[in-house]
């Protein structure tokens, strides 16, 4: 098979034992039949659910994870520690193609978040009478339960008896983020069959405009021990930190000026919403939201007119990026605008660096290339979009993670941060954010810094639980 194997390799005689940690996640997930896996990334959550499986006594698994990640974080690592298991990937194509790997008869298939409405067409429902256990990676994907993937997967799982639901990063913007991937393991048994009822019992709302009915949740105090306490039977954690033994990161905010142009530019776009580019093009910020991004993208050097077409303002943000760089052995730079990415690939031909680029654009084969080569020490920088590359990439050679730029999603934050930090780092890493002073960058890193508090305060109550189940 192309895009899989279905004949079992021998297991070779120096693979190493489980960490102890693994172990406890194992026997956790061989009794209890519905299991949500917290555990940080880089703790091999992967490899526990390939040992349980090959374990029990499940005939077929079906995986569900991030496009990105199919390959690298499932079909190698099944290579890598359960050879004896065959597997498939079932990705987007023909029908003929995406069921080539159901009908191979492989032990485990292996396809994209996507796939769930593909999977409960009447035509392709046969394909799953043979599995009796699902695993969902990253199941924050489905946390919005009225979004169409997440009705369509509430319907999927029904098939499955033996669940579990994985993230390291499950309430990414709010304790309400967890109510739908313990929907999934329990069908509302310990938080409730509705979603609205459960927030009302969390979080309490706060109204932010003139309307009544406009308003925002707020997390309760409390709410996450409240939380815990209906749902610790079914989940397990371990931090990372506490169960590899790995050499220390640091963690640096860069503050920089911007140059006095573009600053002056910024103080006219934060102040009147509008502002005209040296070409004459007009640059509007038509609500709060559209500001802040056009804001975060003016910091950064540049910003998009009305057309989509990119007025250049400044370089000096990509070329602190490529100083950076030129003073580190390997690094990963994340960036979030188009402008960003040939500015600082243009910076990098110049300055001859060796190096590859992860985003939206990066084929399949392109990608694991990049990963390899990192790996193997031929690249000075990997540039990726956090989007891209939060998940399922070993890149252990870098020793630095930079941000040219902030992201607004916690979860890809704290995920893409752990591409370097995680088994098989052997030396100490740093984590730069670069933020222009008396801007909404620097605003924006706390409030990540913020949700990830939030968010781990409800994990550390799952891994103190787990420390003492244990």
């Amino acid at each position: 098979m192309k895009n899989g194997r279905n004949t079992p390799l021998a297991v070779p005689p120096n693979l190493p034992p489980l960490f102890e940690h693994q172990q406890t996640t194992v026997d956790f997930l061989l009794h209890q039949e519905r299991a949500l896996i917290t555990s940080d990334a880089g703790t091999g959550k992967t490899r526990c659910v390939l040992e349980a499986f090959k374990q029990s006594d499940s005939r077929r698994m079906l995986v569900l994870a991030p496009l990105s990640i199919l390959k690298p974080a499932w079909g190698d690592d099944i290579d890598q520690w359960t050879p004896e298991l065959t597997w498939g990937i079932s990705t987007s194509g023909t029908d003929k193609k995406r069921r080539e790997a159901f009908d191979a008869g492989c032990q485990i298939v292996i396809t994209n978040h996507d796939a769930v409405k593909w999977l409960l067409k009447p035509e392709n429902v046969n394909l799953l009478q043979d599995f009796d256990m699902i695993c969902v990676d990253e199941v924050t994907a489905f946390k919005n339960p009225s979004s169409d993937r997440s009705r369509a997967i509430r319907d999927l799982v029904d098939v499955f008896e033996r669940r579990i639901m994985m993230s390291g990063t499950i309430t990414p913007n709010s304790v309400t983020d967890i109510w739908h991937p313990v929907v999934l393991l329990d069908e509302g048994v310990r938080l409730g069959r509705s979603f609205y009822g459960f927030r009302l019992q969390v979080c309490t709302p706060q109204q932010v405009g003139p309307n009544p009915n406009q308003v925002k949740w707020l997390d309760n105090v409390g709410a996450e021990d409240q939380i815990a306490a209906k749902i610790h039977d079914i989940t397990i954690r371990f931090r990372f930190e506490e169960c590899i033994d790995i050499p220390e990161r640091t963690n640096r905010m860069m503050f920089i000026d911007l140059p006095p142009r573009l600053q002056a530019n910024y103080n006219v776009l934060k102040d009147q919403a509008i502002l005209e580019a040296e070409d004459g093009s007009m640059i509007n910020a038509v609500h709060a939201g559209a500001k802040y991004q056009k804001l975060l993208q003016l910091c950064s050097g540049a910003v998009y007119d009305e057309n989509g077409n990119t007025q250049i303002f400044s370089t000096a943000r990509s070329q602190l990026v490529m100083d950076l760089v030129a003073e580190r052995d390997h690094s990963v730079v994340a960036f979030n605008w188009k402008h960003q990415k040939h500015e600082l690939l243009k910076l990098a031909d110049k300055m001859g660096f060796a190096y590859a680029v992860i985003d939206g654009e990066t084929s399949r084969s392109d990608r694991e290339k990049a990963v390899d080569n990192f790996q193997a020490g031929k690249l000075k920088v990997l540039f990726a979009h956090p989007a891209s590359a939060s998940h399922g990439l070993t890149l252990t050679k870098g020793c630095a993670t930079i941000w040219a730029s902030p992201t607004n999603r916690s979860e890809l934050f704290s995920q893409f941060n752990s591409r370097i930090y995680r088994a098989g780092q052997k030396r100490k890493t740093e984590t730069i954010t670069i933020a222009a002073r008396d801007t909404f960058e620097e605003d924006a890193y706390n409030t990540l810094d913020g949700k990830l508090a939030a968010m781990g305060s409800l994990l550390d109550i799952f891994q103190k639980n787990t420390a003492f189940a244990a």
